[in-house]
């Protein structure tokens, strides 16, 4: 059976309109493939068109600052995508001139950039043979093929890697890579795929055998880590305290609430008893207003156990003793890159 053939005939059927596809832009297809990384197609597409919008040529994503480029990245995760991108921007509009390079070596050696996407613009581009693999190409591989090799180990990788080449046509690869992975997105889904319309239900050995839902394997447990996070809301007339991160957490360079972190959850009366929070204070005189209760943030490797604690300066001249906080318009806050749990905070108190 000719592989290619069937996919990109379903394909021609099936495909969704995505704006990306119209274009052989290399930075547009770029953006939108950093975009996509582990984000479903409708949470991005607001985030390409705003980016692309914004940022209509890729030095004009170059010039632009970071806190700009993490403001307008907000609440889409995993935000060195957003620190790659606007390291990329800069090298191609420094030292390529402005203009994407073509050359696959080239391309995989920006930040940010693996394989995968590389294949992907160099294919889409420039209709290169390189053959794209992630998540949705090697769940259709692994069950068409049988292979029980898991697909996060090296050897894996490999195997996936060659299949994915092997069934490559020599013409048309950016249509077939296109074509493969909108049958995954849409057709042969992780959970439940309607084999009973799909074109390769007779040669399919994942259907044949009973092994859909068991293919691909992985090997990979993630190790959940729980954190017990109190945040304090120090308002004072209509300013508040924030500070901007910069460590090398998930979310380096965007701007948070100060926080005490506990090995378990306290009750707001125990929290007020802590060292740490003389040492926030020292001599400021905090007044309690309000506290939140419980919330759970769940990050890809962590579950975030939040609480809110909302207390108000009375003395205009006496500031927190963390040098690290700066004092901000209560109408301006949404002008700083902030995380998700806290762009919720603020939005409830401030909105």
């Amino acid at each position: 059976m000719n592989i290619s053939g069937a996919l990109i005939s379903w394909y021609k059927q099936h495909q969704r309109d995505l704006p990306w596809r119209q274009t052989t832009d290399p930075y547009r297809i770029w953006l939108s493939e950093i975009i996509l990384q582990q984000t479903r197609v409708d949470q991005g597409m607001p985030y390409y068109l705003k980016f692309a919008s914004t940022f209509p040529k890729i030095c004009n994503l170059a010039k632009a600052s970071e806190d700009q480029v993490l403001k307008i990245w907000q609440g889409l995760g995993y935000y060195s995508r957003a620190r790659n991108l606007h390291r990329t921007a800069k090298i191609v509009c420094n030292d390529y001139k402005g203009i994407f390079p073509s050359d696959f070596q080239s391309i995989i050696s920006l930040p940010g950039i693996g394989d995968y996407t590389a294949s992907a613009i160099a294919s889409f581009a420039w209709k290169q043979p390189h053959a794209v693999v992630d998540g949705n190409v090697n769940r259709i591989l692994s069950r068409l093929f049988g292979v029980k090799e898991p697909i996060d180990s090296p050897q894996g990788k490999k195997i996936f890697k060659n299949l994915a080449t092997s069934i490559l046509p020599e013409k048309h690869a950016d249509i077939h890579n296109q074509a493969i992975m909108e049958f995954g997105a849409l057709q042969c889904k992780p959970q439940s795929p309607n084999c009973s319309i799909c074109p390769f239900l007779k040669t399919c050995y994942a259907a044949q055998h009973q092994l859909v839902d068991q293919l691909p394997v992985k090997t990979k447990n993630l190790k959940i880590k729980v954190r017990h996070l109190h945040y304090i809301l120090i308002c004072q007339e209509e300013h508040l305290f924030i500070r901007k991160r910069d460590d090398k957490g998930i979310w380096k360079g965007l701007y948070e609430l100060p926080f005490l972190e506990t090995e378990k959850e306290l009750s707001p009366e125990k929290v007020i008893g802590l060292e740490a929070w003389t040492q926030l204070f020292g001599n400021a005189d905090p007044e309690i207003i309000r506290t939140e209760h419980k919330t759970v943030h769940k990050l890809t490797h962590q579950h975030l156990h939040l609480q809110t604690i909302e207390v108000r300066l009375k003395n205009r001249r006496r500031f927190p003793a963390d040098k690290d906080l700066i004092r901000v318009s209560t109408q301006n806050i949404e002008d700083y890159p902030v995380p998700k749990p806290i762009e919720k905070i603020l939005r409830s108190r401030f909105s």
